[in-house]
């Protein structure tokens, strides 16, 4: 017997000649199939180079297709899977971004690269904290790792810590001191920190080693439009663009620069090249609408940018400032009985209507009052009414229902104007008792209001991505300054040439305080800044910032400065009446008066704005006594008196005054964060 024999008993031997007949098959098969495998394989590889090839031409929508047909023949394809999340990113959308690197990290759980595009994909979605410990992480396994340094500048920046940034972009530079990227990077962010001459070296030193890349150029030329260089700023956009014909950021930036220049004719050339490109950029849209109406066209100005209004990846109504500038343009330039001011109008009280089927009564009041400015005669003030009534404000009501009665009831049927009339007549003998008519206060003493404030935009102040943003801005929150029954918004000039006219057009009028208002914005993200000064002096007040992300961010942002202007300026009231001890002062409900708030007296023309900072000046020998709030009306509050020292000094006409210790309260890093800075950073790779 053989040795093979003796190993491998009889029933055994059966049964693996019995198997052999298949293992045969497989094999032939497997030889079969290893072509097919091979050429599947190839043709991943095949398209994750042709997509290799489009990002380098910046071809993202060409590139991320040729990713995804590479991860259809071959899902665990890591290079692929990496390209895709990239590709991602570069268009924004961020959260798919996310996914995909997050799986090509499953895949190759060592590559660092991965790790900092995970980092940057997060501070781009806001999630700082995560993006900090992925940071963390990398910096650990390797401190120099350059991506791994230029993600924690960026997620300073983007927790306002712009400081703390160009730490890290200098230590970058030291150790890479040619890298295209850290001397950009940079000179931005000494550039925001208002270092212009460090900016200017740092960019310098980019064009210098990098003269053939048209990106430097074109973020010269964005340093040089901040620093208001806008001669030198165009010719280094024009540069970018002989390197990079039709290359669109470089294109739009030129045609914001022009505009910037008053050169309006041209800058509307260059806007009708970027519609001809993309008929949904909505930027282009308005530049050419704002440069039409600098031309006096302002009737083409109001056709383009209702057009303008219903493009968009989004459909229309999506860019706010583009509807702004219409409303303003409607409100300025055409009469009241104009169509388009009553559609735009519509436009407001139909939200309205929605915040009020959702309770949001703040939200709705705001939608009535901007429809209103536009269209004064609309029926839809009926609403308006209703709702202050809700809201506990009844003297408001019958004043809007009797405005409605003066102006004209022929929009009405018989039957609502019956129901009006009932509810004049009801609400007028309801109020009998109110304050004001136990006191015999005429309308036209409620009407003072004791803070005059300017609001401007200074023109060297310019937004990157819609030319006259802050103007727009400052129009709106001198709109939503009216409704504020302390402040009267002076109707001045909105745009100054400089702080220095600036100054000269307040204290000329007689302001108390003037705002200058700073806008930054991206594609997704707003801020505001507001600089607050002294109308007699000049001198710095106060300095409020407001930041707002996503849908209303520009309405939500003017809102939010003037809470705060409103909130930081002290109580002033003045003493209507006096009978005995009982006085009655020009404010209530509706300015936050309460039963058992403690006043001060202070005789009439002595208290003065304090040279620098927020608050009212007076010796104690001002003081002439004190009122104790004992009844809280809508529009007025009464009082006891008590005089200081013997003598009675107190008159009617005496200003009614709360000075609180403020404390200043810290303002979050994130609201500071400026988009602009941030959205350059990102895009610079």
């Amino acid at each position: 017997m053989t040795m093979f024999h003796r190993k491998f008993p009889q029933k055994f031997l059966r049964k693996f000649l019995t198997v052999l007949p298949v293992l045969g098959a497989a094999a032939i098969f497997l030889m079969v199939l290893s072509p097919a495998v091979e050429a599947q394989t190839a043709s991943a590889e095949a398209r994750y180079n042709r997509g290799r090839e489009l990002m380098v031409r910046e071809d993202w929508y060409a590139a991320a297709e040729s990713f995804l047909e590479c991860l259809k023949l071959n899902a665990a394809h890591a290079e692929g899977t990496a390209a895709l999340a990239e590709c991602y990113y570069e268009l924004g959308e961020f959260d798919q971004a996310l996914v995909w690197v997050r799986k090509a990290r499953s895949l190759s759980r060592s590559n660092m690269a991965l790790a900092n595009l995970e980092a940057f994909t997060l501070i781009a979605l806001g999630q700082l904290d995560a993006s900090s410990a992925v940071i963390t992480e990398v910096l650990r396994r390797e401190p120099y790792n350059k991506e791994a340094l230029f993600a924690a500048a960026e997620l300073d920046v983007a927790k306002g810590h712009t400081g703390d940034a160009l730490k890290t972009y200098r230590e970058v530079v030291r150790r890479f001191p040619d890298d295209r990227r850290v001397l950009v990077s940079l000179a931005l962010v000494l550039g925001v920190l208002g270092d212009t001459a460090g900016a200017r070296s740092s960019i310098e030193r980019a064009l210098i080693l990098h003269s053939g890349d048209y990106r430097v150029y074109y973020y010269a030329a964005y340093l040089d439009s901040q620093a208001e260089s806008l001669p030198q700023a165009i010719a280094y956009a024009e540069e970018a663009l002989s390197l990079r014909p039709g290359y669109a950021p470089a294109r739009s930036l030129l045609a914001s620069l022009r505009y910037r220049a008053g050169q309006y004719e041209e800058a509307a050339r260059l806007a009708d090249e970027a519609i001809a490109t993309d008929r949904n950029d909505t930027g282009a849209w308005y530049l050419k609408a704002m440069a039409y109406s600098r031309l006096g066209r302002s009737a083409e100005a109001i056709r383009i940018l209702s057009t303008a209004t219903t493009i968009g990846p989004v459909g229309g109504g999506d860019d706010e400032f583009v509807r702004t500038a219409l409303e303003d343009l409607l409100i300025n330039t055409t009469k009241v009985e104009d169509p388009g001011r009553e559609r735009w109008a519509g436009w407001h009280f139909s939200r309205a209507r929605e915040y009020r089927s959702r309770n949001l009564g703040e939200q709705a009041l705001f939608e009535y009052r901007r429809g209103l400015v536009l269209n004064p005669y609309a029926a839809e003030r009926r609403d308006y009414a209703e709702l202050l009534r809700i809201r506990g404000y009844p003297s408001r009501y019958l004043e809007e229902l009797k405005f409605m009665k003066d102006l004209g009831l022929d929009k009405f049927s018989q039957n609502e104007v019956r129901a009006i009339n009932d509810a004049i007549e009801a609400y007028d003998s309801l109020l009998t008792g109110a304050l004001v008519r136990r006191w015999s206060v005429e309308d036209a003493e409620l009407a003072r209001r004791h803070w005059k404030v300017a609001v401007f935009s200074v023109a060297a102040q310019s937004a990157f991505y819609h030319a006259d943003a802050g103007k727009v801005a400052s129009s709106y929150i001198r709109d939503l300054l009216v409704h504020d029954r302390n402040i009267t918004a002076m109707n001045l000039p909105v745009e100054q040439s400089s702080f220095s006219q600036a100054f000269r057009t307040a204290r000329e009028a007689g302001a108390d305080y003037f705002l200058v208002l700073t806008l930054s914005e991206n594609e997704r993200d707003l801020s505001v800044k507001g600089e607050l000064f002294v109308g007699r002096t000049g001198t710095p007040a106060g300095t409020f910032y407001t930041y707002r992300t996503g849908a209303d961010r520009l309405r939500n942002a003017s809102r939010g400065m003037v809470e705060q202007l409103a909130a930081a300026l002290p109580f002033r009231g003045e003493l209507l009446r006096r009978r005995a001890q009982a006085g009655l002062i020009d404010k209530g409900k509706a300015d936050g008066v309460t039963v058992g708030a403690v006043y001060e007296v202070v005789k009439k023309g002595r208290p003065a704005i304090r040279n620098e900072g927020i608050a009212l000046e007076y010796v104690p020998g001002d003081v002439a006594g004190t009122l104790v709030i004992d009844r809280v009306d809508e529009e007025v509050s009464s009082g006891v008196l008590t005089r200081n020292g013997f003598f009675d000094r107190i008159e009617t006409g005496d200003e009614i005054i709360l000075q609180k210790e403020k404390t200043e309260i810290p303002v979050p890093a994130e609201q500071t964060a400026n988009p602009e800075l941030r959205t350059l950073l990102r895009t610079l790779r």
